[in-house]
């Protein structure tokens, strides 16, 4: 079975900025098999021990200004730096190959999101409408992961 870890990220008290943590809740809830689900505020060094144990990851966090509801792309490049508050997808799959020895395939999973500047519980109405349509192709992509080898080629949303 494929060991896919999904991190969802985000301050869910800045609106939109929520959506990260929210696709993880609800993924959670959906108990797939070999589905690891973490949630933080932001990434952080500490996460690559468990991102070393995995065969795959996904990074979902909200994004501004983003064309279409969501947007699947995987991780590419080397990271730009690190610094105690802001870490990367690529940083922290340097950080777990580098500290413990595999960095599996990893995957940014960026939701679009409209109100982000005020301190207010809950989503937008169409950070709600782009988080459905997140989740569902999510769940299904995982779903396809298990009748895949973990670093065979994954087609992207567009």
């Amino acid at each position: 079975m494929t060991r896919v870890l999904l991190i969802g990220y985000g301050n869910p008290g800045r609106g939109d900025d929520g959506l990260g943590p929210a696709l993880a809740q609800q993924i959670e809830a959906m108990a797939l098999p070999g589905v690891t689900v973490d949630i933080d505020y932001q990434l952080t060094v500490d996460h690559a021990a468990l991102i070393a144990t995995q065969d795959v990851v996904v990074f979902a966090d909200a994004m501004m200004g983003l064309d279409q509801p969501f947007r699947l792309t995987p991780v590419a490049g080397a990271p730009q730096g690190l610094g105690s508050h802001q870490v990367t997808p690529e940083a922290a799959l340097a950080l777990a190959g580098m500290l413990f020895g595999h960095a599996p395939p990893g995957w940014v999973l960026a939701i679009a999101g409209q109100a982000f500047g005020e301190v207010k519980e809950g989503l937008s109405p169409q950070a709600e409408a782009n988080l459905a349509q997140a989740v569902a192709f999510l769940a299904g992509w995982i779903g396809g992961l298990a009748r895949t080898r973990p670093s065979a080629t994954v087609r992207t949303a567009s």
